[in-house]
């Protein structure tokens, strides 16, 4: 697949801290359409889903649902648009409530999907269970059909949970973690990482979302990195992974030809150092794609 289109979401109502929605264009302004377009791919670039204004965050429960729905409804039709013209879709957040979009159309796209959730967090909440009402930790519950429904009620599609992988966790909620074994969610923690290596773990991984699916969504939360490497996101959390740790991942996925769409998201540039994150963003989606970037 030569045709590479990509999509960014200006979202950060999902989140509790200001400036992510400036991720997308942090990383193309460090160079992306034209790194990706010298590994030899033809790339169109949509620019970015606008959220409308916020008047009020509504239900605590679920902060600015209506708003994250409507833009999210949009991102999907975009990628859906973009599967269809046989391109591989890549989707720029913003915080991670876009995934909720992006996921539920590669799901419609293929019927059977696999997803590969690299994270420090879960977002396997729910507007019950979760502790602050931020949707940014609900999306991968919600294309699962473990709720809130709401999340999805655009979509048809829907992931099988034995057929997901979250990498890197190292913040789960109490009822969140409860939740993921209930519904048989796959969790590689960091402490498990460094115990069996980063390579053992994303083969398992693979094929474990490659079980009876099309093929692969990744979804790549920019805090899954330790914050000595990735300072410039908003929720960081210490003894991450690190940058080859992450490209491992990448190249993997991309050796394995089961890759259909990514996401990378939660990108800050106002909390970043030295446009250290966006660069080390725009690395990752370049990985996945062929490239042989080390850190």
């Amino acid at each position: 697949m030569r045709k590479i289109e990509i999509i960014g979401s200006k979202m950060d109502l999902g989140a509790s801290k200001k400036g992510v929605d400036k991720g997308p264009e942090a990383i193309r302004e460090m160079g992306l359409v034209q790194e990706i377009t010298n590994l030899g791919y033809d790339v169109i670039d949509h620019g970015d889903v606008i959220p409308m204004e916020a008047i009020s965050i509504g239900s605590t429960k679920m902060r600015y649902e209506k708003e994250i729905n409507e833009a999210n409804n949009r991102l999907f039709n975009k990628v859906i648009q973009i599967h269809s013209n046989m391109s591989f879709p890549i989707i720029i957040g913003g915080d991670h409530s876009i995934a909720a979009g992006s996921i539920s159309a590669s799901a419609s796209c293929f019927g059977s999907l696999g997803v590969i959730w690299v994270d420090a967090h879960g977002d396997f909440n729910d507007d019950i269970i979760s502790p602050s009402g931020n949707i940014h930790g609900m999306p991968l519950s919600a294309v699962c059909g473990c709720g809130p429904e709401s999340l999805v009620g655009f979509a048809k599609g829907r992931i099988k949970p034995q057929n997901v992988v979250i990498i890197g966790a190292r913040a789960l909620d109490e009822l969140e973690r409860i939740k993921l074994k209930r519904y048989h969610v796959t969790v590689f923690s960091i402490e498990e990482i460094h115990i069996l290596g980063i390579e053992k773990v994303i083969s398992c991984a693979i094929e474990i979302a490659s079980n009876g699916t099309e093929g692969i969504h990744l979804s790549f939360d920019m805090d899954a990195i330790d914050p000595k490497y990735a300072p410039g996101v908003g929720t960081p959390v210490i003894n991450g992974l690190k940058p080859n740790e992450c490209f491992t991942i990448c190249e993997k996925l991309f050796l394995s030809k089961r890759l259909l769409a990514m996401d990378l998201v939660e990108t800050n540039p106002f909390l970043d150092i030295g446009n250290m994150t966006a660069i080390l963003a725009k690395n990752i989606i370049l990985n996945c794609l062929g490239s042989k970037i080390v850190y």
